[in-house]
């Protein structure tokens, strides 16, 4: 059979899934669209080829994949770098919210050495870091934010004893405020849609819907209903999935002035207890169940078990909740039904506040058992919505789902994201994982959507998104943790080629350090930038800096003037953590952020993982403590296990192997071993995290003090993984 001009066959093009007659029109386009491109640049090739939209959303993957690797098939990385799949257009980058900034202020921000927003992005970036004042004083106004009290200036810099500096000093507001109120710019009026939503099980009903109007009733109900119950700055809990009601519970504790308490609804008792305990709340909004897949999980009896304060519970399906409720608890509807009791004038609604105040409470695990309490101020979600603005392009008039949940920082980025930049909130109240999910993507018309690696690595393994029109979209995001090339390949393919933008950063930042840019070429699962405003250098072994441009890998050391940043932890010591040890650069103290990135030649970086013992299991950071702390007590043969997280070969999320030496006289299979650590772990921990491998050993490799070396373990999983993937 004859060769098209990339070398792919008609043989090829079969057993790749397409019939005989198919495959012949596809390889007579093939060749078409090959033949206007310059052959000796494969990246004019692939261009030519999506451009073209030779490669259809319904087409089998394995022709996606034929295509692009025969393309790209004498590609050389070390010499080029990752090769691209998605090149920004010069039209279409002046249609982005960064490109329309860039072609206003751009001459008169970089001078005559700006060109355009492709040409000049990476040098306004690095103006950005240099002049964040410019930059944010122009973003701002680009944002639905709307100052009670003007700052007395964007950036003080004079207290030396703030590393990170004092942004916006002088200033009042009440961002939650900000999010429900119709404005000209960003276009924001009350008829807007702000939510909408289905519910799992109803994928042949209408898409559910609230008006900016009436999302902004609704949070002043439930406001004026939490002043009859707490006094002006309690802490208060959200533990149930992210749904519209939650939402508003949201945005209602915060233009109250009270502050949220974030506590992701897969968590064990125990973990939610911590959670109350270290936050101090004084109440918590939760549900009877959860619904997934058509089966009721126990929510409200997590919540009891874990502490004695007053919930507030919503049922999941219609008014009355399906349990019994403690005394001193109260059904939703109770609930509401007192703001119209209540005597106050709705004159404390907002509650204005200075910038700095406290409004969020969210956890990370650290490298010890408890976890950090992360406060979010009125700046922490000025800076994710900025960052999702300039980098995600999220605009008026788009509709941005995201599967999260408000106990994780994306569930508080994403409602800020939403309403500060006037786009449409979009939810499913279900699971993620099945073809519900899909639809409601396509009859909501999502044009911005974010998953997990692990989400789409799901979706592609059970085909159930096939059929599905996802063309809507106009780009993807991905974030929490290590992307693998062919999946997203996969979810770029299913909206003809559409962007995959990797986001990475954490909850201490309010956002993300390193990101994708519609503004620059993108390579499968990999950051094309540091985000703007944010400046970071990569340390070799001895914390010494590896010049700008030069491939490398190491330890990431962050710039401290960082808007949006945490300047305090409420349980532990914020210096001791981020700043302590780290080396000076530039005269300024470098701020830790813990992972190890790898910069590719052509300035694209990777996270290689965390420096210390921290691992990211399905997107969510736990510590090798914690699981150790577990697994000891598992089963009487356990004398001591590891715990130690390793990437697989071919990319994607990482992998739990636990490492254990068991007793003398006991014997038990590693397999048995396997299935009582991830029940222990699910009980205990989180119900998402799994045992991929367990493995038996006669003792651990410990330093002269007897500190566990879990690297050396690492190694030795990942030279075994490597061995069986050559095999």
């Amino acid at each position: 059979m004859g060769k098209s001009i990339c070398g792919v066959t008609m043989e090829d093009l079969v057993k790749a899934g397409l019939a005989i007659e198919e495959a012949k029109e596809f390889q007579r386009v093939l060749n078409e669209a090959v033949s206007g491109a310059e052959r000796s640049d494969p990246r004019k090739v692939w261009r030519e080829v999506v451009a073209r939209r030779l490669l259809k959303p319904w087409h089998p993957h394995r022709l996606h994949q034929l295509i692009y690797y025969s393309v790209y098939a004498d590609w050389d990385t070390s010499t080029n770098g990752p090769p691209p799949y998605w090149f920004p257009s010069q039209y279409q980058s002046k249609h982005t919210n960064l490109g329309r900034l860039m072609e206003n202020y751009g001459s008169k921000l970089l001078g005559t050495s700006y060109k355009d927003p492709i040409t000049s992005f990476s040098q306004f970036q690095k103006f950005s870091v240099q002049h964040p004042e410019a930059y944010w004083s122009i973003v701002l106004k680009e944002l639905s934010v709307s100052f009670r009290e003007a700052p007395k200036c964007i950036l003080d810099t004079s207290d030396k004893s703030k590393h990170g500096g004092t942004w916006l000093p002088g200033s009042a507001l009440n961002i939650a405020e900000c999010c429900l109120l119709p404005r000209n710019h960003p276009r924001k009026e009350d008829s807007d849609l702000a939510v909408v939503w289905r519910d799992e099980g109803s994928e042949d009903s209408h898409i559910n819907h609230i008006t900016l109007q009436e999302l902004r009733q609704q949070v002043i109900l439930v406001a004026n209903a939490l002043h009859a119950i707490f006094t002006n700055g309690d802490a208060i809990a959200i533990d149930m999935p992210m749904t519209v009601n939650a939402v508003i519970i949201y945005l209602a504790i915060v233009l109250a002035g009270f502050v949220v308490v974030s506590i992701a609804d897969s968590f064990a008792a125990k973990e939610i207890a911590t959670r109350l305990r270290v936050s101090k709340a004084k109440g918590i909004f939760t549900q009877d169940f959860i619904l997934r897949g058509g089966r009721k999980f126990p929510l409200y009896s997590r919540v009891v078990e874990a502490d004695p304060i007053k919930a507030i519970v919503l049922p999941v399906i219609g008014k009355d909740v399906g349990t019994q409720l403690r005394e001193q608890d109260l059904l939703w509807k109770d609930f509401l039904s007192g703001a119209s009791h209540h005597p106050r004038s709705t004159s404390n609604i907002p509650s204005y506040r200075p910038i700095e105040t406290v409004t969020n409470i969210l956890f990370s695990s650290g490298t010890t058992g408890e976890p950090k309490a992360i406060p979010w101020t009125q700046l922490s979600p000025i800076r994710g919505a900025a960052d999702v603005w300039a980098h995600l392009d999220v605009q008026v008039g788009d509709v941005f789902c995201w599967p999260t949940n408000l106990g994780w920082v994306m569930g508080p980025a994403l409602l800020y994201s939403c309403f500060l930049t006037g786009a449409t909130l979009a939810l499913y109240h279900g699971t993620p994982l099945g073809r519900g999910f899909g639809k409601f993507v396509q009859d909501a018309g999502v044009t911005v959507l974010g998953t997990v690696p692990s989400l789409v690595k799901s979706w592609r393994s059970t085909e159930c998104m096939k059929g599905l029109d996802w063309t809507r979209i106009k780009l993807f995001a991905s974030t929490g943790e290590a992307s693998n090339v062919d999946d997203d390949q996969w979810l770029s393919s299913r909206a003809y080629y559409k962007p995959v933008m990797e986001c990475c950063g954490g909850t201490e930042l309010a956002s993300c350090y390193i990101q994708g840019s519609p503004l620059q070429p993108q390579v499968f699962g990999a950051f094309s930038t540091a985000s703007l405003t944010t400046g970071f250098v990569i340390l070799d072994e001895y914390g010494i800096p590896y010049p700008d441009d030069q491939a490398c890998a190491g330890e990431v050391g962050l710039f401290p003037i960082n808007m949006g940043a945490t300047d305090r932890l409420l349980n532990a010591d914020h210096d001791e953590i981020y700043f302590n040890g780290m080396p000076m650069y530039k005269g300024m103290r470098l701020r830790r952020h813990g992972d190890i990135v790898e910069r590719t030649v052509g300035g694209y970086m990777i996270v290689q993982g965390r420096v210390d013992d921290t691992m990211n299991l399905g997107g969510i950071k736990t510590s090798s403590i914690e699981i150790e702390r577990v697994c000891d007590r598992a089963d009487e043969s356990i004398l001591e296990t590891a715990a130690i997280s390793i990437a697989p070969v071919n990319g994607g999320p990482e992998q739990l192997v636990v490492f254990v030496v068991l007793k003398k006289g006991f014997n038990i299979e590693p397999e048995q071993l396997k299935r009582i650590f991830s029940r222990a772990i699910q009980r205990n921990l989180n119900p998402l995290f799994k045992v991929n491998n367990v493995k038996i050993v006669p003792e651990f490799p410990r330093t002269a003090s007897n500190k566990l070396l879990r690297r050396v373990l690492r190694d030795q999983i990942k030279h075994e993984f490597s061995v069986r993937s050559r095999i």
